[in-house]
Parts: structure tokens; sequence; C-alpha cells
């Protein structure tokens, strides 16, 4: 359940046919350009509700950024409110990726804090697990079974190092980071919790564990 705080703004517009376009690129870049110039381009893309549909990137810290989705709507959905001689188009800002970037918030869950106290972070638990990987592993396996278990304690999932021996055996490290945005974790429950980890690890995705 989000937040009841702003962090979402979302517009709807109806208008005569032929300028929805030129007005959805005007208005989406006036939010961007009121602070000055902005590199930005736009990517096409898919959204149920809307076709053709865009996203807007902005230019930041050398890396290209998402910040909006927007797109003409779909004419059905005009018909069944009666409105079959317009168009409209909508746009959709997050500012929790906003918020993230020009705040250095780094974890989207703070925005869902109960704690008041929002600018203190609880430190990280970091724990490794090794093993040796079979032919049918994949990352995106191992991040399951690790949510599976540790829930949202389970900040990042990192690989750290990785080889292959003389027999072809190949060894990943990964660092798995345990963070409870609402208080300190103690050593023994992350122990607990990460021979939990390592028992589902070597049962579910038939590794070697070292």
């Amino acid at each position: 359940m989000d937040t009841p705080i702003f962090l979402l703004l979302e517009m709807c517009t109806v208008e005569i046919p032929l300028t929805q376009l030129t007005t959805l690129y005007s208005t989406s870049l006036i939010f961007l350009n009121s602070s000055g110039g902005v590199e930005t381009c736009w990517v096409d893309t898919y959204f149920p509700f809307t076709s053709p549909s865009f996203e807007l990137e902005i230019y930041f810290q050398d890396q290209w950024m998402e910040v909006l989705g927007c797109g003409v709507t779909e004419q059905e959905i005009l018909k069944r409110s009666g409105r079959t001689d317009y168009v409209a188009w909508a746009f959709g800002l997050g500012f929790k990726r906003l918020a993230m970037v020009l705040l250095d918030i780094p974890d989207i869950r703070l925005f869902w804090s109960t704690d008041e106290r929002f600018a203190s972070q609880y430190p990280p638990c970091y724990k490794d697990m090794s093993f040796w990987i079979s032919d049918s592993f994949t990352e995106n396996n191992l991040c399951e079974v690790v949510r599976g278990i540790a829930g949202d304690l389970a900040e990042e999932v990192k690989l750290i190092n990785n080889f292959t021996n003389k027999k072809g055996m190949t060894s990943h490290c990964y660092r798995i980071a345990y963070r409870s945005m609402e208080r300190s974790l103690t050593d023994e429950e992350i122990n607990d919790l990460q021979w939990k980890v390592r028992e589902q690890v070597e049962n579910k995705l038939k590794v070697g564990l070292r």
C-alpha cells in the first residue's frame, strides 16, 4: 500500500484531433524545462491504454533516465464515454524515481517506512555465500529463493567473485545485503536467516555449497 504522500503526477486531457501529439510533447516538456535547459529524448514504448505510447528520458549525471510515460488514449475508451469526435492524451510523472536520484535515496522502501526519522538509515548486514553452479543455474532464480526466505530484508544480492577450476567446475560467490528500514538487525537473526537461505539455495537450485 502506498503512503498518503503526493509522489505521482498524472494528467489526462480531451481535445479536438490532429493537435494531440504536439500538445502532449510540449506539455510534458514544460515540467522539465521550467528550471533550465534539459537534454531530452523520446523513446517508443507500450502501455495498455495508449497508442502510440512514449517514454521521456532526460540526460542526468552522464546517463539517460526515464522520468515519465505518456501516449494518446485508445479511442475505444473515448467511445465508451460518448466522446467519439475527440481524442485524448495522458502522461504520468513519477516523483519517486526523481527523488531517489536527486536526493541520493538508496532504497525505494524508504518511501514506505513508518519511521519518522526518514533520513536515518539502519546499517546493512552482509553475508557471503559460495557454491558450485549447475548448468541450469540462473541469477534470477537465486534472487527469488533469497527473497522468498528473507522478504524485504534482502536489500541486494550481488555477485562478487567467480572462477572455473581445472575440472571445468564454476564457482560463484554472492554477497547478500540484509537491511531493515524500521530497525537494526542483530547478527543472531541474520545468521539464522542466512542458514535458511543456504539450505533452500542448495535444495532448490541444485548447487554445491562451499
